[in-house]
């Protein structure tokens, strides 16, 4: 089962990094990750290429949750949450791929800290860290629903 991991995220709005970091950290057989930075639309056209059948975004979220908490965000619960700096709803790409895909997860991580010019806080590192090891595993559900 070939699988993609997808990383959104800004590497100048602290926390915001976190789906950056876990995308050029998570190594495992049978997935392919992408950093996508803040243009996660950039990379539709590799997505529709390699029609995985598992694809996991990674994106920090403002859940109102305590700072590192992880959750799966379901599709309909997306308006409800804040994403990242990117332009594209997450809504929206999830949308245009999901012809494409098996099944799209969307995970997202609450930041502690999102200024301009931080970088990302161990709190939020740890939760990464964390979250790997969980998807080493392929153990989602280990992850709660929001």
């Amino acid at each position: 089962m070939l699988k993609v991991l997808m990383g959104v995220g800004n590497e100048l709005w602290g926390d915001d990094a976190i789906g950056i970091y876990i995308a050029r950290n998570f190594k495992k057989d049978g997935w392919i990750t992408i950093d996508c930075g803040t243009v996660p639309e950039d990379f539709t056209s590799e997505i529709k290429r390699i029609s995985p059948q598992l694809l996991v975004i990674i994106d920090a979220a403002q859940m109102n949750l305590e700072p590192g908490e992880i959750r799966i965000v379901p599709k309909e619960k997306i308006p409800k949450v804040t994403f990242s700096t990117h332009g594209m709803p997450l809504s929206i790409l999830m949308n245009y791929l999901k012809p494409f895909t098996g099944r799209i997860i969307l995970i997202g991580i609450q930041p502690k800290n999102m200024k301009f010019g931080t970088y990302l806080s161990k709190e939020i590192r740890d939760a990464g860290d964390k979250l790997m090891e969980v998807l080493k595993k392929d153990d989602f559900e280990e992850i709660k629903l929001l």
